[in-house]
């Protein structure tokens, strides 16, 4: 399959050399030349079916022209081997619970499934792949446990001091081996901002080999389309469905409108941010204003100029009112998001991640209107990830996994750096040499 770049329609790269750049030569984002829709029969199947079985069949539709049936399906089995259950938390709405993976969060499916694609295409290579990943919350844990210990491949995350939990933190600060955690003095716009500047510098690129990990790979949140799938197909035959989905870069909601070119009978989708609210605003207004993260509690979603923006735009080809016949934007401040974590624990019993509050509002508040129509929302992330913020809201400890538990009691290694080009530049530069 062939993928042009968001900037220029005319540039055109085949797969591998889509994921081992990461971002088009001209700085746009990679997309299918073509996004393939499956017939009805395929998708009835998925019923009875789990992610997995899905997945494998899904990432024959998206890459099989690219790699052979049986490397594909073994990549699709190692990344995507856990479930995302639909749980119900009221009449009407549901919970899409993706954080069942290794690292307790969402972006497991992606992450997972690129570090293997990305090892199948650099087998044969000589030099190290560097990746380059910028991480506002658990976009740098599923990355760096993904990557760990793969042959050839070092990652590099980039992260915002004091800008994660203590334990998202610890899940990628503590791993050492071919992982490396950079403690950025400034913002998660800055870290995307360095990331991106690395990508075009064509001294940088002559001596080192980058990709990024990323939502700005199209092999990060191409696989996410899987897990939007995997819900409808929880749901019983001829039910109506929205998604709320809580979103900070983009991939997640570009991905399951990927889903619907795919054929999701699924129309309408959710944006649910916090303060951070750029793209729920254009949902408003119609213009675009791009400015300066405010951190929240939750934290994933403090982007003020989130890159997957561009995505959507091109997959509705700049058409503000084809967009909003689709997507609807809510947003939320911290107060609202304690508030609505500790109405939904007591109403129900469910125990919402700041995140995922947003979700669940947003599709709450949707359904007033248009209460003939299910509700899933996405809940991204354990709760235990959030334990402090949420234990305060709730007045009672969130218990912590062992996964966690495990990570929580090893030593954060990092190296600092400041929000300035040169100083991610010269660390490169010492990294190779």
């Amino acid at each position: 399959m062939q993928y042009y770049s968001t900037s220029n329609r005319k540039l055109r790269s085949g797969l591998k050399e889509a994921v081992i750049r990461g971002l088009a030569p001209d700085r746009g984002l990679f997309m299918p030349v073509s996004v393939p829709v499956i017939n009805r029969a395929m998708l009835e199947g998925f019923r009875g079916m789990d992610l997995t079985a899905i997945a494998v069949q899904l990432s024959q539709v998206l890459f099989g022209e690219d790699i052979p049936a049986n490397e594909l399906k073994k990549i699709t089995e190692e990344a995507i081997n856990f479930d995302t259950p639909l749980v119900v938390v009221e009449k009407g709405i549901y919970a899409l619970e993706l954080f069942h993976g290794p690292t307790l969060a969402f972006k497991d499916v992606g992450a997972r499934f690129l570090a293997r694609l990305l090892g199948h295409f650099t087998r044969e290579l000589n030099e190290d792949i560097h990746v380059l990943v910028a991480t506002s919350g658990d976009t740098g844990s599923a990355v760096a446990n993904g990557f760990l210990d793969i042959e050839g491949i070092r990652v590099h995350v980039l992260y915002p001091s004091g800008g994660v939990t203590p334990l998202q933190e610890k899940q990628f600060t503590t791993l050492g081996n071919n992982i490396t955690a950079l403690e950025v003095q400034g913002s998660f716009d800055d870290c995307q901002r360095l990331v991106k500047e690395a990508f075009m510098d064509e001294e940088l690129s002559n001596q080192l080999t980058l990709t990024s990990a990323n939502s700005i790979n199209l092999a990060r949140f191409l696989p996410q389309a899987f897990y939007y799938f995997r819900a409808w197909a929880q749901l019983e035959r001829g039910t109506k469905a929205f998604f709320s989905v809580p979103s900070g870069n983009y991939g997640n909601m570009t991905a399951g409108l990927v889903a619907r070119e795919m054929g999701l009978p699924v129309n309408t989708f959710l944006s649910a941010n916090n303060i951070n609210d750029v793209v729920a605003s254009y949902l408003l207004t119609g213009r675009y204003n791009p400015r300066p993260s405010t951190p929240t509690i939750a934290n994933a979603m403090d982007v003020g100029d989130p890159s997957n923006f561009d995505r959507i735009l091109d997959l509705f080809n700049h058409k503000y009112e084809w967009i909003t016949e689709h997507l609807h934007g809510y947003s939320f401040t911290d107060t609202e998001i304690r508030e609505i974590m500790g109405r939904v624990y007591k109403e129900s019993g469910y125990l919402c991640d700041p995140h995922g509050a947003t979700g669940y509002q947003a599709a709450k508040s949707f359904r007033e209107e248009h209460p003939e129509i299910t509700g899933i929302f996405l809940e991204t992330a354990h709760p235990a990830k959030f334990r402090e913020s949420i234990e305060e809201v709730i007045g009672s400890p969130v218990e912590l996994p062992e996964r966690l538990a495990a990570f929580d009691r090893l030593e954060k290694k990092t190296i600092e750096i400041g929000p300035e080009y040169k100083d991610l530049k010269d660390y490169l530069f010492s990294v190779q040499a």
